[in-house]
């Protein structure tokens, strides 16, 4: 009957571990390609910071109300653009400013920024039209996210800004994966 108190104790660790530090994710379509391919095994670390170019985990229930397949199970895998307060404007050539300055995106290629809508959808930025010039502001305690494959990508220009509340955790691809480095420490300045 010794046996079992190490069964049970490696139990309640490995509970513990994925409830409160990490679990897996799956990737689920092609919104994050070239980085993340459909059906690819991710770590998700509920603990870590969210940092401009952050690949992060959300629940899309409640964010992405137009989309009538989502449900409270349903999570989104997208890059954080702008962050709480960040002023962004988003040019027709696919050029991302944060705060007056160029973002890199050396993560994608020169197409795939400049692919998919050019007109904002978000509540908080009506009649801020890509390439218009215009910059919009991320409202405190939310984040505009976009997927990589712009033209394949139900993100923020859809639904609008994503509240803090609803991100579960920071993505990580392990240390083998060719996309490390756009994964886990992507920085866009």
């Amino acid at each position: 009957m010794g046996w079992i108190w190490p069964i049970i104790l490696g139990l309640v660790l490995a509970l513990v571990i994925r409830t409160f530090f990490f679990s897996l994710v799956r990737v689920d379509g092609t919104s994050m390609y070239p980085n993340l391919q459909n059906n690819e095994q991710v770590m998700m670390v509920k603990q870590a910071k969210i940092r401009p170019g952050s690949v992060v985990v959300f629940n899309a229930y409640g964010v992405d109300v137009k989309n009538t397949t989502v449900t409270p199970k349903t999570k989104y895998v997208k890059r954080v653009i702008g962050m709480p307060g960040d002023q962004v404007k988003y040019t027709k050539a696919g050029e991302l400013y944060v705060n007056g300055k160029l973002q890199s995106q050396s993560y994608i290629s020169k197409v795939q920024q400049t692919t998919g809508t050019t007109t904002l959808q978000l509540d908080e930025a009506k009649g801020v039209d890509v390439g218009t010039n215009h910059t919009f502001k991320v409202p405190q305690g939310k984040y505009f996210v976009l997927g990589d494959n712009r033209a394949n990508s139900n993100d923020s220009r859809y639904y609008g800004f994503v509240p803090r509340k609803k991100i579960l955790g920071v993505v990580k691809v392990w240390p083998w994966n060719a996309q490390k480095s756009v994964i886990n420490s992507f920085n866009p300045n």
